[in-house]
């Protein structure tokens, strides 16, 4: 799979750890930034990452920032991104199994490495179940319109 992945400064460690985490899985990715901890702005990582992943350039996008919930709000202001944010396995097989999300958000400060590895695993190996759940993505993605 081809992942973008980004994240602020208070993201930025996690960021490298899911990086490490993307390579060990056989992925490949392009990371967006930010490219040390030095402040920034999350919107300025959010809205690239998320407006590639809408053109279909990636297969999904991985955001991080302290709660998840700032590149969430970014994110999902640009048509054809659905980003949730997942800080348990459970939240991250639904997100893909009942929302078709296309962009994992995820909080440094919320979240410890070994649980961020299980959650990155759990949604990347989840697939949409379509259905019944395929009727409400249409009803979203008509809201865009």
């Amino acid at each position: 799979m081809r992942i973008a992945i980004g994240s602020d400064h208070a993201g930025f460690a996690m960021k490298q750890a899911i990086v490490g985490l993307l390579s060990e899985l056989g992925h490949s990715y392009e990371d967006f930034g930010c490219f040390n901890s030095n402040s920034v702005d999350y919107p300025d990582i959010a809205r690239p990452l998320a407006e590639a992943v809408s053109q279909n350039k990636f297969d999904h996008g991985i955001l991080i920032c302290s709660t998840g919930i700032g590149m969430s709000i970014v994110a999902n202001k640009v048509p054809g991104t659905r980003a949730a944010v997942c800080h348990d396995t459970f939240s991250a097989r639904r997100a893909r199994e009942h929302n078709n999300a296309n962009v994992l958000c995820l909080g440094e400060w919320v979240i410890g490495q070994g649980l961020m590895r299980d959650i990155v695993s759990t949604y990347l190996s989840a697939d949409f179940a379509g259905g019944r759940h395929a009727r409400r993505v249409e009803k979203i993605q008509a809201m865009e319109h």
